[in-house]
């Protein structure tokens, strides 16, 4: 099992457990808090930090584990890594503590003129201390996965190049969206719609798509509304957030007649 699905694992069970928490009082909830969310390391920035808290009325322990992360056919790879280290790795937070976590940068950053920022991912993970005042009920640990970007040398910006293509599928109320980047920065993608003629625009997916690191091919299944996409054309026109910009992006559509 991967990395990834298990992370994917913890974070689905962590918003059931969530819920949980609305409708539960006998749920004991976590205090764990991280900020900030992501993190973008300059090539001249040896370091930079996380701010770890306890908001809970009991002691907490918590891991910050480094990983670096890729994209294949396959989505998204992390491996561990060394390139950034976290001090301290290991934390116990009494109640109302916080506690800077240090992500330094232990090799150089990316050079050349084909370079492009190294990506990373830092997974906070709150360790269950079970103590005498710990009453019985739903407990569950809080689990964070935070994008890092190292940015290369010598270079005044990173930005991505997008690339877009959807195909539909053969039952005609789904569609595979292809996202190529061969810029030298990564795309965060959030919100996704189809923009027609006329200007209008049908939502397809809310929230946080996923994102695109350089020279990398993400790919997403979508469900589709059977009128969203045109017919007779092979190209179209969707409206989506990049790195926190409201964009219109121009696709490529295959089998697009039906």
């Amino acid at each position: 099992i991967s990395m990834l699905s298990l992370w994917l694992r913890r974070v689905t069970r962590s918003a059931v457990l969530s819920s949980l928490l609305l409708s539960c009082s006998d749920v004991m909830a976590s205090g764990l808090q991280v900020s900030p969310i992501s993190l973008s390391l300059q090539a001249r920035e040896s370091a930079s930090g996380l701010t770890l808290s306890n908001s809970s009325d009991e002691a907490i322990n918590a891991q910050v584990r480094v990983y670096q992360w890729s994209q294949n056919e396959k989505g998204d790879q992390l491996t561990p890594s060394r390139g950034l280290l976290a001090s301290p790795p290991m934390i116990k937070l009494n109640p109302n503590d916080k506690q800077l976590v240090r992500i330094i940068r232990a090799k150089a950053p990316p050079q050349g003129v084909a370079a492009v920022e190294d990506s990373y991912r830092i997974f906070v993970n709150e360790l269950p201390i079970r103590s005498a005042k710990q009453k019985s009920g739903l407990q569950f640990a809080m689990s964070y996965s935070l994008p890092v970007f190292v940015q290369p040398a010598g270079v005044n910006k990173t930005e991505p190049k997008l690339q877009w293509r959807c195909s539909l599928q053969p039952d005609g109320e789904q569609m595979t969206l292809q996202v190529s980047n061969s810029g030298n920065g990564h795309a965060k993608l959030i919100g996704l719609s189809i923009v027609d003629d006329a200007g209008n625009s049908v939502n397809i997916h809310q929230g946080l798509l996923g994102y695109v690191l350089p020279n990398a091919t993400m790919s997403w299944t979508l469900k589709i509304p059977p009128s969203a996409l045109p017919t007779g054309t092979t190209t179209g026109k969707f409206k989506v957030s990049i790195n926190g910009i409201q964009t219109i992006q121009n696709v490529t559509l295959e089998n697009s007649t039906r």
